[in-house]
């Protein structure tokens, strides 16, 4: 039985960190979101030192690059695929899922090529696709489209709830520029496979950031009880607290699942001083 927390980054200004940041953040987190290779795929040898100071329990949920999923809308991707898998190779058991963020024009009319793609995925590597096209999360068939296509290659649908960030008006500059950047849809908790993975947007204050949990710590509950296991990612407007309201979410599972082992205690940070 686990359940696996972490942020959108294993690094901030407001987490302070004795020697390697990944390594410090481990102790906190067992998981973490791969979101810089949207942007730039890493030389392989900062992907040995990722697997270098983290351990083989940790999950690393690694986003495609955009020229993959945004520029070439997964069509005619296989050299970049390949590429990118080569790159991420080090990772071994860490590499959790390989995370198919799709832009919100990828439409129903799309899934053909979500299809293809899916088959050149190689055998045994787990995916997990999320979507933000308005017509998945509305009446009528695409949703069962879209898991049949998800369920045929064993692939999870990836939900990211922003209905307590978007609940009410920015209270500051980092809820405006998140409501401004995040994708506006209904929640949705179905998990499709035995290893769901969640996103969870609060906001800046932890009150309504954890009511606003409540339906997924129930639904995490559910799936440990099931046998499934888990990973959820905690995002906040600037990420500061992500990292201690990922500790305190699994914290309350716990509480309804005894069972369910702590995470460890985290690494300790030296104080800074003036010399």
């Amino acid at each position: 039985m686990r359940l696996s927390v972490g942020c959108a980054m294993w690094t901030h200004t407001a987490w302070p960190a004795t020697g390697e940041k990944l390594r410090s953040y481990a102790s906190w987190c067992d998981a973490v979101e791969g979101n810089t290779t949207f942007y730039a795929v890493p030389a392989r040898r900062t992907v040995e030192a990722w697997a270098q100071q983290t351990g083989p329990d940790f999950r690393f949920v690694i986003k495609l690059p955009k020229t993959v999923t945004h520029e070439r809308r997964l069509s005619g991707t296989d050299a970049e695929l390949n590429d990118f898998l080569y790159t991420m190779e080090p990772l071994g058991s860490r590499m959790h899922a390989l995370w198919v963020q799709l832009p919100g024009t990828f439409g129903p009319n799309e899934l053909g090529s979500l299809a293809g793609f899916l088959r050149k995925v190689p055998a045994g590597l787990r995916v997990a696709v999320e979507v933000r096209h308005p017509a998945f999360f509305a009446a009528g068939d695409a949703a069962n489209q879209l898991e049949r296509v998800l369920g045929r290659a064993g692939a999870e649908w990836v939900p990211f709830d922003t209905t307590v960030l978007f609940a009410a008006r920015p209270a500051s500059s980092a809820e405006y520029e998140a409501q401004s950047k995040k994708p506006r849809l209904p929640r949705r908790m179905r998990a499709l496979t035995d290893t769901p993975i969640v996103r969870y947007h609060g906001r800046d204050d932890s009150e309504p950031t954890v009511a606003g949990w409540r339906p997924w710590v129930e639904q995490t509950v559910e799936w440990l009880r099931e046998g499934r296991s888990p990973t959820v990612f905690l995002h906040t407007p600037d990420n500061a607290s992500s990292r201690d309201l990922a500790r305190r979410f699994h914290d309350e599972v716990r509480a309804h699942v005894p069972e369910l082992p702590p995470l460890p205690d985290p690494a300790e940070t030296e104080p800074m001083t003036l010399f």
